[in-house]
């Protein structure tokens, strides 16, 4: 049907630009195979995304709606009509449609010829009924530069990662990584991804740098005799290929394969979402990730130092912004970020190598690591007595940092009695009653 057929293909335009990952590599027998060619660039596309007021979904939300097309074919095919009638009045060509059952809404993309206005183009087709809103296709990139290497994890020292993990290790937690491609065969990831999904159109999947450094930073396992710890080590993985790579030092990805990302990790009620990333405020996503906190999930973000505000979407309300621990935001930066430790962190590569990375992209996966922690500890706690959402549990540090051992305390007790937690972290963790990790 060409409906259908019309919801499988998307155009890309969404441009990443990458925390870096250091040339020096580490490997455990042999040097880490290079990654795959990149795709060459090009220009991002002249698209708007047209939301389409649709009725109840009648498809569940999980994984037969939206990817693999409508379980209602009927619906699919009223809804490319509509589609392909705004195109042909508007003088505009119909790219994909894609259903966004999070929202109760299906979107629409069409490409503009070269001589429309996105701007008006937008206004008139806001103008139907059928039309909740259109949106330009945006761009997006996220955060990172060169830094030397430097063989330790600064975490590992920062956070007191032993005294944690004789708490909790995320076991049991499940983190999205909306990303580049993992390397879900890495010695170790493999037993981290649970589940991976390809959200770039006419792209096979691949492993790529930065969506696999991120996932190490979070998940990669523990005394195994090989590479480094992930902050959470137990934590289960969803693998979302949102973006991909064009060179060492950029990622594209766009307003569409994002939203389909955030819908899958919406869907499996991951306990965390990771967004590295940075773009311009984006209405489509910003909804779905209204939808996703409101689901008690939560959402990481890093900042963008050179963006107004810190970026999109680390701007978000209710998103959790993560900056870098050695830097300071410039004036205007965004108020209540919090600082995690962004600079030479050794972390995986495609190819089973281990290399250093820097940048806040990088941050935001320690914590998102360290809420997976945190999920596990409160999980073991009494479930009745969760007072506080995930941006409340964090225990600030004077200039933003993290307490990661107070976090994790005030996670642990239902009612904990001190927030401050003094030298010997593992000691009081033990007094303050909080259980070790389960053995399974």
């Amino acid at each position: 049907m060409t409906g259908l057929h019309a919801w499988r293909r998307i155009a890309a335009g969404l441009a990443l630009g990458l925390g870096v990952v250091a040339a020096t590599a580490f490997a455990a027998d042999e040097p880490a195979s290079p990654p795959a060619t990149p795709v060459a660039a090009a220009a991002a596309p002249r698209q708007v995304l047209v939301m389409l007021r649709s009725p109840p979904a009648h498809a569940r939300l999980d994984g037969s709606y939206g990817a693999a097309g409508y379980g209602d074919a009927a619906r699919a095919q009223a809804q490319a009509r509509v589609g392909a009638r705004l195109a042909a009045e508007q003088g505009l060509t119909v790219v994909t449609l894609w259903a966004m059952p999070a929202l109760g809404m299906d979107c629409v993309v069409l490409a503009l010829p070269p001589d429309a206005s996105v701007e008006a183009s937008i206004v008139a087709l806001q103008a139907h009924p059928e039309v909740a809103w259109a949106q330009p296709m945006n761009e997006f990139h996220a955060q990172g530069h060169l830094d030397p290497l430097y063989p330790l994890q600064p975490a590992a020292a920062q956070w007191h990662l032993d005294d944690l993990h004789a708490v909790a290790t995320g076991r049991h937690i499940h983190v999205a990584i909306i990303d580049s491609g993992v390397d879900d065969a890495h010695p170790d990831l493999a037993q981290a991804v649970q589940a991976r999904a390809n959200f770039v159109d006419g792209q096979a999947w691949v492993a790529e740098q930065h969506g696999t450094a991120v996932a190490g930073l979070v998940a990669a396992r523990a005394d195994n005799g090989i590479g480094m710890v992930g902050i959470a080590p137990d934590a289960l993985l969803y693998a979302l290929r949102a973006c991909w790579e064009v060179s060492a030092s950029q990622t594209l990805c766009n307003s569409l394969s994002l939203a389909k990302a955030l819908s899958f990790a919406i869907e499996r009620r991951a306990e965390v979402i990771n967004m590295s990333l940075s773009g311009p405020t984006d209405l489509l996503l910003g909804r779905l990730i209204d939808v996703a906190l409101a689901h008690r999930q939560q959402v990481v973000a890093a900042v963008d130092a050179h963006a107004p505000g810190g970026g999109f979407p680390a701007d978000h309300p209710g998103v959790i912004a993560v900056a870098d621990d050695q830097a300071e935001l410039p004036s205007g930066g965004l108020a209540g970020a919090w600082s995690a430790p962004a600079r030479d962190l050794p972390t995986t590569v495609p190819g089973g190598g281990w290399r250093m990375v820097t940048g806040t992209s990088f941050a935001a996966g320690e914590v998102s690591g360290l809420l997976a922690v945190m999920d596990q500890a409160q999980a073991q706690a009494d479930a009745d007595n969760r007072p506080q959402p995930a941006t409340l549990r964090l225990v600030r540090l004077p200039g933003g940092g993290i307490d990661a051992c107070a976090s994790l305390l005030r996670a642990a007790e239902p009612s904990p009695s001190r927030m401050a937690v003094a030298p010997g972290c593992r000691a009081v963790l033990a007094t303050s009653g909080a259980t070790p990790p389960r053995s399974q």
